[in-house]
């Protein structure tokens, strides 16, 4: 039976192509091609035997070659398509054998010089392989165009062109200049063998009309069987036969044979808009689910001639598709034709109603995505699972601005395909957190009372019904955070003895009140032994004070949660702590010293920090050391002095695969002057660094390369530093007045680098508060 190409370029717009060309292509134009019947001729197809091995792989490396050039943005059918994505991957089709069914090609032309197949050859006649009719040639220059700074070149530029030239002897030349060639399933079925025995990757067939005979079926049969996939246009019935329309041509409907394996793509014609068929296009209908969209108006080609042309058809989509598969196919040698068929559409843009459709089918190409990871990613060689998109992994306030870089590996996607990707950018930075606000945004009232030897305290705001208990009298380590219950009980046991227990206050808090310290009454600063390196959310806490020989020996003990601002990502069980410590403090006269040492542990966390996925999730072990000073230099004047140093340990955990340490440190200065202007009011100055890593950080063994041929993976081992450019230091200078029974309180304070952060603005704040009943 004959076949009629009837996929080709729309008269109306063949026509307007070539007033198109004749101003703008030197007088070269596009020529008309659907076909009319011609007898048949009878012939069977060749036997075919078994492939031999393929060649190796060519080898994919990233290219620094900029391929944003005038050529590009004239090869509108690979613009549209985002194929610049897999050129700059190295992916050209090089290496790929790309079969050809048409009417030949002009082989003379340096379009596809050095990159005819020599097995190419006249299935229909012993005419040779050049193009009468120029169809051949169209669809072989959208395909494989040569990359030369000419015209336009291919999606597939470096793909090798097999040649089965099927047109039926005489059949373009009948009829004068409304010739149509016609093209015989047998010859057609010796095409698709030719394709099998000499390792084509891809078929494309621009072809239409009548359903296949059993040769042809027979032939897509053996095709698709070792994987070999094929692309046929799916007509352009549209304005001639809209009924027709709604669904694929009788040929491109074999997509939907059992016999083609889900191997068979039936390409649709896009208009330049990407979002809309053009109105001659048939719709994916019935073969919805093997029906892709690409550009099919007005795609720039190269004609028989040599000239430059503006086509239209299904014709000219569908190598747009199969110049896809070649870049897969090239890039990912491992991929098979299912899987490729399978990602070209996972990736695919999706038009019209939300999924596969019957008018877009799959959706509109979309190289770009498609030569991006799908699916879970996992570190080569490891299956460590790694999310490409920022997710847990979030520093502290004390790693500030640390630049997490250098954390290149090789992952494998859900089609174990190799990609070279930057990890450091997946870890977020922590949000720089504004004091003032929140440590103002507390409205509550304290009581407090004592019976004997037991004194009690609790903060309630109250509600709309019922009274609600929260803290109110937040020690400076606590400011900045609302709690849910806040209280504490401090009883005397004997002379020397005397015992705290808190909810939900911190055990610094709870020491403090032991010694009969209460609030310094900061903001925004805290005092050097307040800092975690976290916002701790306190769930309970425990101390004990014992009097030995005029030195305070104080032991404390804490638990809760770190609180998470950022609601971008909350983990689903909260990251705890806890911590003991134990301390000492002496008075000599005017001078009083004080140490302590503080352990913390971290389930989940570093200083705050989540390392999620491949740089493990083991938390981390803090030794804080403390040391003070205070001194009464005279007329109420007081002074007082703190650093501490801390001491992580973090062990082992996903790519993480050794321990490693961590410094950190801060400290704090404070000034106070009693009675400045009244014999009840206070002055005060603090200068302070919140706690800041000073060094260290960790190792991580990441893949380095993977060779696709033996799946081996190399490792190698690259530095994470922890240590911020920033440098926090904040002043804050405090005024407090008792006035009409209550307390008059005034706060200004400067924060340079604030939250660690070298290019932070630097923060500014004030604030007057009064409040009732102290």
């Amino acid at each position: 039976m004959s076949r009629f190409l009837v996929n080709s370029i729309l008269k109306a717009s063949a026509a307007l192509s070539a007033m198109a060309c004749m101003t703008a292509c030197g007088g070269a134009s596009s020529s008309g091609v659907s076909s009319t019947p011609a007898p048949p001729v009878s012939t069977v197809a060749s036997a075919i035997s078994p492939p031999p091995p393929p060649p190796p792989p060519v080898a994919v490396t990233p290219s620094s070659v900029d391929f944003n050039t005038a050529e590009y943005s004239r090869s509108n059918g690979a613009v549209q398509a985002k194929a610049i994505t897999a050129y700059a991957a190295g992916a050209s089709g090089a290496g790929i054998v790309t079969a050809i069914i048409d009417s030949g090609i002009a082989s003379t032309n340096s379009e596809f010089s050095g990159r005819i197949h020599s097995a190419s050859t006249d299935l229909a006649g012993s005419r040779g392989i050049v193009d009468e009719d120029g169809h051949g040639t169209y669809v072989s220059s959208i395909l494989a165009g040569a990359r030369n700074a000419i015209g336009a070149h291919g999606v597939a530029f470096g793909a090798t062109l097999l040649v089965a030239r099927t047109d039926t002897p005489g059949s373009c030349s009948a009829g004068g200049a409304d010739a149509e060639c016609s093209h015989d399933d047998n010859a057609i079925a010796r095409g698709v063998d030719l394709a099998v025995n000499n390792q084509a990757r891809v078929i494309n067939i621009s072809l239409g009309g009548a359903p296949a005979n059993n040769a042809l079926r027979s032939a897509i049969n053996r095709a698709t069987a070792i994987g070999t996939i094929i692309v046929i246009s799916a007509g352009n019935e549209g304005v001639d036969d809209p009924q027709a329309a709604v669904n694929p041509d009788s040929l491109a409907q074999i997509a939907s044979d059992p016999l083609a394996r889900n191997l068979v793509i039936i390409a649709g014609a896009l208009d330049a808009s990407n979002v809309a068929l053009a109105n001659f296009s048939n719709k994916a209908g019935n073969g919805s689910v093997h029906y892709l969209g690409a550009l099919g108006v007005r795609i720039r080609a190269i004609d028989q001639n040599g000239g430059s042309v503006l086509v239209s058809g299904t014709s000219f989509a569908a190598p747009i598709v199969s110049g896809a598969v070649a870049l897969l196919a090239q890039a990912f040698p491992t991929l098979t034709g299912a899987q490729i068929v399978d990602l070209l559409f996972r990736s695919a843009t999706d038009l019209g109603a939300s999924g596969v459709d019957g008018e877009f089918g799959q959706g509109a190409l979309d190289i770009a995505r498609a030569f991006q990871p799908v699916g879970q990613t996992a570190i080569a060689g490891t299956g460590q699972k790694v999310a490409l998109v920022a997710q847990g992994t979030k520093l502290s306030p004390a790693m500030g601005d640390a630049a997490v870089t250098g954390l290149s590996t090789v992952i494998l996607d859900e089609y174990a395909r190799a990609f070279d990707v930057e990890l450091g950018g997946t870890v977020r930075r922590a949000a720089i957190t504004p004091r003032l606000g929140a440590a103002l945004g507390i409205s509550a009232r304290g009581f407090s009372g004592t019976a004997g030897p037991v004194a009690v305290s609790l903060s309630i705001v109250p509600g709309n019904a019922d009274a609600v208990v929260r803290n109110i009298r937040l020690a400076p380590e606590e400011r900045a955070r609302a709690r849910a219950i806040a209280g504490s009980v401090i009883a005397r046991l004997d002379g020397k003895t005397r015992v705290a227990l808190g909810i939900s206050r911190s055990a610094a808090t709870l020491v403090g009140q032991l010694s009969g310290k209460g609030s310094a009454g900061f903001l925004a600063s805290d005092a050097a032994g307040a800092g975690l390196g976290f916002e701790a959310r306190p769930g309970s806490a425990f101390a004990l004070g014992y009097d030995v020989a005029g030195l305070e020996i104080s032991t404390s003990a804490e638990t809760g949660e770190i609180e998470r601002y950022d609601r971008s990502f909350i983990p689903e069980t909260p990251d705890r702590y806890s911590l003991m410590s134990i301390g000492a403090e002496r008075r000599m006269g005017a001078l009083g010293l004080s140490a302590r040492a503080t352990y913390v542990s971290e389930g989940n966390t570093l200083l705050g920090a989540r390392f999620d996925g491949f740089l493990g999730a083991n938390g981390a072990r803090t030794w804080f050391a403390d040391i003070g000073a205070d001194v009464a230099l005279g007329s109420d004047w007081q002074a007082s002095a703190a650093l501490r140093q801390g001491f992580t340990r973090i062990g082992a955990g996903g790519a993480r695969l050794g321990t490693d340490h961590i410094r950190s440190s801060s400290w704090s200065f404070d000034v106070t002057k009693s009675h400045l202007f009244y014999p009840s009011d206070r002055f005060a100055v603090r200068i302070a660094q919140p706690l800041r890593v000073t060094s260290g950080g960790f190792d991580v063994t990441l893949a380095r390369s993977y060779d696709y041929a033996t799946a081996l993976t190399t490792f190698g081992t690259q530095r994470v530093n922890l240590t911020p450019k920033g440098r926090e230091v904040d002043v804050e200078a405090l005024y407090v007045r008792e006035m009409a029974g209550g307390l008059l309180s005034g706060n200004l304070y400067f924060r340079r680098d604030p939250g660690n952060f070298a290019t932070a603005p630097n923060d500014y704040g004030a604030a007057i508060r009064f409040t009732l009943g102290l």
